[in-house]
């Protein structure tokens, strides 16, 4: 026996305003409504099944710092360059947490400030 990611839970002001950002970057769709948040996935997936579910939850207490995990994406039938572009014209912003400028990783903010990684490597169409 053993233990799956199912979900990965992001605390955020505003889940809708987020929701939009985060179902365009990972071809997502709201597929349920927390009392606190959204629950974001594939269409059609049902919790435990597939793709890690992520949950926007919503917080009235702001984060301070670097998040101590985040989210790493890769791009999906293109390459990093049409990917970032893409990512920005969402609403990504560039972030510094110490990078060099010599990694194969881009980090960037979401629309709130949470940091995650554009990984160089395209993994094929969904």
């Amino acid at each position: 026996m053993a233990c799956r990611i199912t979900e990965l839970v992001l605390d955020c002001h505003d889940p809708d305003r987020l929701a939009e950002f985060w179902c365009a970057v990972l071809d997502y769709e709201v597929i349920g409504h927390e009392p606190d948040g959204l629950a974001l996935g594939p269409a059609g997936a049902r919790f435990g099944e597939g793709a890690v579910t992520l949950i926007l939850a919503q917080t009235d207490n702001p984060r301070a710092g670097k998040l101590p995990l985040h989210i790493d994406v890769s791009p999906a039938g293109t390459d990093q360059e049409t990917e970032l572009a893409r990512l920005t014209a969402l609403g990504a912003r560039p972030a510094d947490v110490g990078q060099t400028g010599e990694e194969s990783w881009v980090v960037l903010q979401d629309p709130e400030g949470n940091e995650f990684c554009l990984l160089r490597k395209d993994v094929g169409p969904a």
